[in-house]
């Protein structure tokens, strides 16, 4: 069975349907998932903590790779609902503790390249970059 639709376009009702259910669905995509709970704009913050939490209960160890994988996307998870109230001392710790744990899963995982996710695509900060988005290997000087 396929979802054959993008998960920030999704009710509430049927993500935490598809959640549930995720192994009906041969298209499925979890890092999909953790996004569109970041990106959809119909869902109430008190919503979108409930769609993360029951993600977590399925998907604990791809949310914790995330750090490594996704660090914006993880950071955005994290302090869902927390965004007023954090201080730029708070934001620093959650990205040292983030930058922290991307080395203990790496060493863990006996990962030594950085080829995947956040850090094979070249990402200078200016938005009109001809290679931004393009994925270089590893070492190369465009990727930034």
């Amino acid at each position: 069975m396929k979802i054959n639709q993008q998960f920030n376009q999704l009710r509430y009702a049927r993500l935490k349907e598809i959640i549930v259910n995720h192994k009906k669905y041969t298209d499925f995509n979890t890092l999909g998932i953790y996004r569109a709970i970041v990106e959809h704009e119909k869902l109430s913050t008190e919503q979108k903590i409930d769609i993360r939490d029951l993600a977590n209960e399925y998907f604990s160890k791809t949310f914790n790779f995330l750090q490594v994988k996704d660090p914006r996307t993880y950071f955005a998870l994290t302090i869902l609902g927390e965004e007023d109230e954090l201080t730029v001392a708070d934001e620093a710790k959650i990205w040292e503790d983030i930058r922290r744990n991307k080395e203990k899963i790496l060493k863990a995982k006996r990962i030594k390249h950085r080829n995947f996710g956040y850090y094979s695509k070249h990402n200078c900060g200016d938005d009109a970059c001809v290679y931004n988005g393009v994925m270089f290997k590893e070492g190369s000087r465009h990727l930034l």
